[in-house]
Parts: structure tokens; sequence; C-alpha cells
């Protein structure tokens, strides 16, 4: 099941869960990310970033292409900072759910 503990589903909601679960994970990983005390190099491009893949799951159909290099460019700015790897984690988790991108 996609939904977090304590979520049910509303009624009539036409939502998809890919998207609800991509957007949970990134308001979580973007409050981490506020809340971290450390500055380090690449911060501003992994807040830009999730801001591209909030601003995507809001809308409702997110680029899958799109999805994975957002989550590229994220994982290579934080990747190293061990306080952010379950939200990371749970990111990657929830672009997965698309699927791979199309190889054209």
């Amino acid at each position: 099941m996609l939904r977090s503990l304590g979520q049910r589903p509303v009624t009539g909601s036409e939502e998809d869960p890919r998207v609800a679960e991509l957007r949970t994970a990134v308001s979580r990983l973007r409050r981490e990310l506020a809340t971290l005390p450390s500055e380090f190099p690449d911060r501003a491009i992994a807040e830009d970033e999730l801001a591209v893949l909030a601003a995507m799951a809001a809308s409702g159909i997110p680029e899958i292409p799109r999805l994975h290099r957002s989550l590229l460019l994220i994982a290579g700015a934080i990747g190293s900072v061990s306080a952010l790897a379950r939200g990371l984690s749970d990111v990657r988790n929830a672009v997965e759910l698309f699927g791979e991108p199309r190889r054209d």
C-alpha cells in the first residue's frame, strides 16, 4: 500500500497514488534539508530540483524523464549528507513508482 500511516483515501478522489507518494516524499525531504544547519556546496541545486519535483507533483502529471533527471541531480547534490539519506531514499522510491523513462 502506498499510503503513509494514518492516511486514508478520500472518497471520490481521483489522484494518482504515485503522485501523492511523490508529493509526500518531496515535502519531507525539503523539510529535512531546510532544518539541516550545515551548508554544503550543492545545497542550492538540491533545493531547486526538489522545487521542480514538488511542482510536478502539484500538477498531477509528472514527466518521467524529468523525474529521473531531478532525482539524479538531488542524489549528486546531497548523496554524501548522511542526515538526509532516508529522505533521499523515500524520494527515490517514489520516483521509481513511475517506472523507467522511455528510451527513444
